[in-house]
């Protein structure tokens, strides 16, 4: 799958979990089919089914990883960080954690994109820090540079 595939799979992923942020009880099925088709993007099938897994993925590890986020944000709580710079930073945490065939660097970049395009001015280098700090946690053996 090229980084443009899975470059559009992260902007629609993103998009569907911060949906799911928004009504937390709603299932990741109900989203796609509630929220999918609205979204502004020329998805691929094999981006949305990537995009698919990546949130599914996410909410399953949910709990785990705001842990994760929580301790290396030191001076921000979870509740309190933009919904966006939220589940940005909970899509990545997931990839840093669980997808060792994707390089830190990609992922940390990916998400600072994300940043870029839909959150703050502030969000890019908010995410970065905090990402930069996971990196080196989650994987140890893998310099996030």
């Amino acid at each position: 799958m090229g980084a443009g595939v899975r470059r559009k799979a992260r902007w629609y992923a993103l998009q569907l979990l911060y949906a799911l942020d928004l009504d937390p009880a709603q299932t990741v099925e109900r989203a796609l089919a509630t929220y999918g088709p609205e979204f502004d993007l020329e998805v691929d099938e094999r981006a949305q089914e990537f995009a698919t897994e990546l949130v599914r993925q996410t909410r399953a590890n949910q709990p785990e990883l705001d842990d994760v986020i929580q301790s290396a944000s030191r001076n921000w709580r979870l509740e309190r960080m933009s919904r966006v710079d939220r589940n940005i930073l909970r899509l990545a945490t997931y990839e840093l954690a669980h997808t060792p065939d994707v390089p830190t660097k990609v992922v940390i970049n990916e998400a600072v994109e994300l940043a870029k395009r839909f959150g703050a001015a502030e969000a890019p280098a908010f995410v970065n820090g905090i990402l930069d700090r996971i990196a080196q946690v989650v994987r140890k053996d893998d310099s996030p540079g």
